[in-house]
């Protein structure tokens, strides 16, 4: 017969140590011995407490360490303190460079003071150091006399002492955080400010002269620096007032002061503004970082343990292997064990049929089950927190995975269910479809990419389009110099505008072509070869996408379509978003040319299906939270989005207006729409006016426009016919050519 275990044969010892919950216990307890020697310890020190096991303690203190005891003492009481709050609820984020910093001043100082205090016996001070006076009589104990004597022997006292204050000196600099390139920093401000007091000396120098005879020159030398300095009187409203007082203040205007700006000339399409070529970016402390709570461990514990009992529940063995915190949901990694009564293991589909259960046990509004995680052997039950907290613009952005994507038009999302920063670059995908219910977070999403932009791209180098037919989200932006006139309200002028983009589209193309250039980046850089202006990128924002195809769906829907399919080589790149992603606003057409898309939260998994082809979004929380499919993933990242208050915008924009102004330009489509011009139009092309009435006549009768109907119509020949289209095309009579031998449609448009 077997012989029967023991009970403490049975006892494992190593279950008990990988119980997460007795190594918390065992971390509190050890946290709590390390305080409360550090208490007794500053009890003995201020001759409180005496004892057996205190006095040599003391002792054996004041022998290595001299009066360094007492920062001895201050650092165990600190770090029993913040070992306890680290494992509580207050993790901390440890940094090497203060504490390797703290580590150098201490013991360059036991250094320092021991080699003042011991001229003739090093060694005997530190006998005379254990006397019982608070300051050990200036001794740095035996790692003060070892430092004392290994350098004093080698190098002398002078040099000896000389080498620790430099070492302390580099240990305040990293306990403070100071690198070389700040103390460089410094030093070039203050060579600034002493070249700019040189130079105003000789401004000063004739002010205090009493004579008489020369006031009279000395006025025309004072007029000739502030005719000299052309950038800050050319930018401020009223130069002539300049001329009467002397100018002390020109100085502080000149750092801001190259804005050569011509105005009144409207640029071409293709070709940037007159603006100027000196930039000074945006500084990230313009933008604030949220602060929000973070949950607690002992709540992660209790809903571990609701999941695990809730499982149990209904047969199914699990056990919460880890879990990760982000700012809106938590997600508790469940591995699957074997179910109750058998020997079976619990399958993937049993967990995603419990959600609803799992949500009233947890009394959680919404519950997502990713079932299983990608990448990882276990399933994903995303749980929201009972407090958001909010994530910053300025977090995001000033992380190593932003600046890792070393890209003009690298925008930020937020942070995942992780926490950790979620980044993106819309060059690579290369448009952007947005989806969600009102007040989900969309407009607040395309804030932010645009506040991005802006932050990293100067008026040169990125232009936008912007159509917010709800009249109140994106006004914000008007005066900005990265815009094109104004952003466009009128949903009337919005098809224009999006014509406009597709006509800029084919002449980037054919500018392509003759400077045999693959793309944008290519021309670019054959420009600045040759000295050539620049083309910028253009990104084209649209709040409200299901405006614009209840005006002219068919038209809408095959211009972005087409500006989709090729305008990724141009440097043009569409983001758009909607509140209703049914298949008559967002068609197959326009997801096919979206790949990468972000859904809020929805109303229906019927609207989740339609942004994502997958269920999902119908759990979202809303404020932000959202499912981002990359243009190269298979499955959605879950996000909570980066939120960007009124005041950080208006900051951003601020900064801009006052380096450039307020630039009134015109917008490069205002051209289309207004009457005037289709005589320049009609000049251009050589066209008989009376003729291009029975073209237009013709094609409003026929309800379509092709160049053989205009042959057969008006009795004439094929190029005659060609530019009648064409001059119909720039009026806007007639919309561009779909594809090789269709015929046009026509949009509208009377001759005045």
């Amino acid at each position: 017969m077997a012989k029967q275990p023991s009970k403490k044969q049975a006892f494992d010892w190593r279950a008990m140590l990988a119980d997460p919950q007795f190594r918390q216990m065992l971390q509190w307890i050890l946290a709590l011995l390390v305080f409360a020697v550090g208490v007794i310890t500053l009890l003995a020190l201020l001759g409180v407490t005496r004892g057996k096991l205190v006095d040599p303690w003391i002792g054996l203190l004041r022998r290595l360490f001299g009066w360094g005891v007492i920062p001895i003492t201050a650092a165990i009481l600190a770090a029993g303190l913040l070992w306890l709050a680290h494992y509580l609820d207050h993790p901390i984020a440890w940094r090497w460079r203060p504490f390797v910093g703290v580590e150098v001043v201490f013991f360059s100082l036991l250094g320092l003071t021991h080699t003042v205090a011991s001229r003739d016996d090093p060694l005997g001070l530190v006998d005379r150091g254990l006397d019982g006076s608070l300051f050990c009589n200036g001794s740095g104990g035996m790692f003060g006399w070892a430092i004392n004597v290994a350098l004093e022997r080698n190098i002398g006292l002078w040099l000896t002492m000389l080498f620790l204050i430099v070492i302390l000196g580099l240990g305040l600099g990293l306990v403070f955080d100071v690198t070389f390139a700040d103390i460089k920093q410094v030093w070039v401000v203050f060579r600034g400010r002493l070249a700019e007091r040189q130079e105003r000396q000789p401004k000063l120098k004739p002010k205090p002269s009493a004579q008489h005879e020369p006031a009279r020159p000395l006025r025309p030398a004072r007029s000739v620096p502030a005719a000299q300095a052309p950038a800050p009187v050319q930018t401020k409203p009223a130069p002539q007032k300049v001329a009467p007082p002397p100018p002390p203040p020109p100085p502080t205007v000149t750092i801001t002061s190259p804005l050569p700006r011509v105005g009144g000339e409207v640029p071409p399409p293709i070709a940037p503004a007159p603006l100027p070529h000196e930039y000074t970016m945006p500084d990230i402390d313009l933008l604030e970082e949220p602060e929000g709570p973070v949950m607690s461990d002992e709540e992660l514990r209790e809903k571990s343990r609701i999941i695990k009992d809730t499982l149990g529940q209904f047969g199914l063995e699990v056990d919460v292997t880890e879990v990760r915190v982000g700012p809106t949901v938590t997600q508790f990694g469940v591995s699957p064990g074997q179910m109750k009564h058998s020997s079976r293991k619990v399958r993937v589909n049993q967990i995603s049929t419990l959600a609803d259960d799992l949500a009233l046990a947890l009394a959680a509004p919404r519950l997502r089950v990713e079932a299983p995680v990608p990448g990882r052997p276990i399933v994903g039950i995303e749980v929201p927190n009972s407090k958001v907290q909010l994530v910053g613009v300025r977090e995001v952005m000033d992380t190593e995975e932003f600046r890792k994507l070393n890209s003009p038009l690298a925008i930020t999302l937020g942070r995942d269910v992780a926490g950790e920063p979620v980044v993106a670059d819309l060059a690579r995908m290369p448009h952007l479809l947005i989806a969600g219910t009102t007040g989900s977070g969309k407009s607040v999403c395309i804030k932010t990419i645009i506040t991005c932009l802006i932050y990293n791209n100067t008026p040169e180098d990125l232009r936008l389009v912007m159509i917010d037919p709800k009249m109140v989200e994106l006004i914000r932006f008007n005066g900005l110099p990265h815009l094109y006139g104004r952003v466009e309200v009128d949903l009337e002028r919005v098809v224009k505008v999006l014509r406009w983009v597709a006509m800029e589209m084919d002449k980037r193309y054919k500018l392509f072509a003759d400077a045999t250039a693959r793309n944008l980046d290519d021309y670019n850089r054959m420009m600045k070869k040759e000295g050539r202006p620049r083309i910028p990128r253009i990104a084209v924002l649209v709040d409200e996408l299901a405006d614009l195809m209840m005006l002219a769906p068919d038209e809408v829907e095959k211009t972005i379509c087409r500006i989709a399919q090729m305008a990724r080589a141009t440097g043009i790149h569409l983001v758009m978003a909607t509140q209703r992603p049914s298949v008559d606003v967002v068609t197959g057409l326009i997801k096919a040319n979206f790949p990468a898309r972000i859904s809020f939260a929805t109303v229906s998994q019927t609207d989740s299906r339609v942004i994502l082809d997958m269920p999902g979004a119908e759990t979202l929380l809303g404020n932000g939270d959202m499912l981002y499919l990359a243009a190269d993933a298979g499955y959605p990242v879950r996000v909570q989005g980066c939120f960007v208050s009124e005041d950080e915008v208006e900051e951003v924009v601020s900064f801009w207006h006052d380096q450039v102004g307020m630039l009134e330009e015109e917008a490069p489509w205002e051209r289309m729409m207004r009457p005037e011009e289709r005589d320049s139009a009609v000049d251009e092309y050589n066209v008989d006016e009376d003729l291009l009435k029975q073209a237009i006549a013709v094609v409003q009768e026929a309800g379509e426009a092709s160049a053989s109907l205009l042959q057969r119509r008006l009795r004439i020949g094929h190029p005659r016919a060609a530019r009648l289209i064409q001059v119909m095309e720039e009026m806007g009579v007639v919309g561009p050519q779909e594809a090789a031998g269709r015929t046009r449609r026509v949009i509208g448009g009377e001759w005045d």
